[in-house]
């Protein structure tokens, strides 16, 4: 590959001079910004904002939930506050975590490009971002919504008591932001790569976000037409879902699981990919089946359209077309399961070490395997009969999304943490971070399989004393997950100022980012890269060091 930029003497004790993140004009250079890297650390900001919202819900649910009566708060609080914490964490936070962050941040430097396709539409989207999120806060100000996050009718068209205007107008909007993202990634990685970077040469995170972004712009719209239509006949009373108006309530279910499952790819699948980067970095491997695992995120993508039936098996839907979306469910775990056995593979006679991120994305394999193989339970007629509505339902979604899309998020931030700013954060204190979330993770929510098993209903303040024990469990690993998800946010904002200088490649990586400085430089690259050496390519890493050590020698 021709030479790309001069490199930052790795002792210097400042950070390198045309960095993105230098500036002679303030907050205002910030804000009207069209440098991919600076809106992501933007949306990395705002988004962690959110997160530490919902996070706070969520520990005073588990509050709620330590004895069986209502003690801490009515019943009418408890629903609204479950409702706006699964609002904020999904639509906030985890549907946009990884691709509006780590992806805008690094997908035109991996294609080799200098920016995405429509930097201005790219800055759009955090700005329709910020303001969804305002609506958000707007609804729970004034109220919140106490409908759940799925706004099921009639609850959502005919109960006043809730805000479900000012939230669906949030969700609106941001869905937006992730549809101007996604086209931005789709036209990014078709039209702006560098010569020589072919598709089967491109990283498998830019495949990850590809199929991604496929999910966000076909899927997207449905929800944003499903909203629109509840909005419509609770202002000016349409029939669209009312019976008694020649609606039909099961057309609201079809649409917003149209998308909300896919939605469910959209947040893991960019996961997938920080997994892929950081498995093979540490491992010093090329990822096993490189071309599959490829593959096998566009196939995911393309089986979630076809598994949203699955969400309503208990309610009326035919014994026919539920037994086809019963077999679908369990095909789309095929591609699931072809990444987690070629990781594996991957690792098998690999030089493994346990940086930080390797220890992240081990908890990843853990928690989304569990999680997809209690999905599994599920799409089968006779369990999802009996579990669902159950907490096993909370267990296993957090399993997958939280367990699995947190870790994957956490990992890709502690891995491209140097890139970024160009400093490194203390390596003792964030291995413990990981495995204190690890541990605090299980103790939370592995008891909600048991009590949602043992038949313990979801969405409600009160339960049977029998179930207090695990209840206290779950609650106490709730604290002790929140220190593991409050250590970083501390020991990461510590090192952009005492951090270590961290130099171009400080894992030792393939990849365009890593042969850059460190943090990047505004432009990206000084000259076009040229790519001649396949992804993961190691060996060519090794070469290309030794012939540098021979030149300066």
């Amino acid at each position: 590959m021709s030479t790309i930029v001069s490199l930052p003497d790795q002792q210097t004790a400042t950070l390198p001079k045309r960095s993105y993140l230098n500036s002679e004009y303030g907050l205002k250079s910030w804000l009207l910004t069209g440098d991919h890297k600076r809106i992501a650390i933007l949306y990395l900001i705002s988004i962690t904002f959110f997160f530490f919202i919902g996070g706070a819900m969520a520990g005073l649910i588990r509050l709620e939930l330590l004895t069986p009566q209502t003690d801490l708060m009515a019943a009418d609080t408890y629903n609204k506050l479950f409702t706006m914490h699964g609002i904020i964490m999904i639509f906030l936070f985890l549907v946009p975590s990884v691709p509006a962050t780590i992806g805008n941040f690094l997908i035109p430097i991996m294609v080799g490009a200098k920016d995405l396709a429509f930097p201005k539409i790219n800055l759009l989207s955090w700005y329709l971002y910020i303001i969804g999120g305002t609506l958000t806060l707007a609804a729970l100000i004034s109220g919140g919504v106490d409908t759940g996050w799925t706004f099921t009718t009639p609850l959502s068209t005919h109960y006043l008591n809730t805000h479900v205007i000012t939230a669906g107008l949030a969700i609106f909007v941001a869905g937006f932001s992730s549809i101007f993202t996604g086209l931005n990634f789709i036209v990014t990685i078709h039209r702006m790569r560098a010569p020589g970077m072919t598709w089967f040469r491109l990283p498998l995170f830019v495949w990850s976000h590809y199929a991604a972004s496929i999910l966000m712009v076909l899927g997207t719209p449905v929800l944003a037409i499903a909203l629109v239509l509840v909005l419509l006949e609770r202002t000016i009373g349409i029939g669209v879902f009312d019976p008694a108006k020649g609606g039909d309530p099961l057309l609201f279910q079809h649409l917003f699981w149209f998308y909300s499952h896919p939605a469910v790819y959209i947040m893991i699948l960019p996961g997938m990919g920080v997994i892929s980067e950081v498995i093979s970095t540490f491992s010093r491997k090329r990822v096993f089946g490189y071309t599959a695992v490829a593959f096998s995120s566009v196939a995911i993508a393309v089986f979630g359209f076809f598994v949203w039936e699955h969400h309503m098996f208990v309610m009326g839907v035919s014994n026919y077309s539920a037994l086809v979306f019963s077999l679908l469910t369990m095909l789309v775990a095929v591609p699931s399961a072809i990444k987690i056995f070629n990781w594996s593979a991957t690792l098998y006679k690999g030089s493994i070490t346990f940086e930080t991120p390797m220890l992240y994305a081990f908890g990843f394999i853990g928690l989304f395997t569990i999680g997809g193989l209690t999905g599994v339970f599920l799409g089968s007629l006779g369990m999802d009969i009996h579990l669902t509505e159950t907490y096993f339902i909370v267990a296993h979604f957090h399993f997958v999304m939280v367990g699995g899309m947190l870790m994957a998020f956490l990992s890709g931030v502690h891995f491209w943490w140097p890139k970024m700013t160009g400093r490194m954060y203390p390596e003792g204190l964030s291995k413990l971070a990981a495995l204190v979330t690890f541990i605090g993770f299980i103790l939370t929510f592995f008891p909600q399989f048991i009590v949602g098993y043992l038949g313990m209903p979801r969405r409600y303040a009160a339960y049977p004393p029998e179930f207090q024990v695990l209840n206290v469990l779950s609650t106490a690993g709730a604290s002790v997950l929140g220190v593991g998800y409050l250590l970083p946010m501390l020991y990461l904002t510590w090192s952009l100022k005492y951090g270590k200088i961290a130099g171009a490649n400080p894992w030792q990586a393939t990849g365009l980012e890593w042969q850059i400085q460190s943090p990047p430089l505004t432009e990206n690259f000084l000259e076009t890269p040229i790519v001649d050496y396949e992804a993961y390519d190691y060996e060519w890493l090794a070469n290309k060091t030794k012939n540098e050590v021979t030149t300066v020698g």
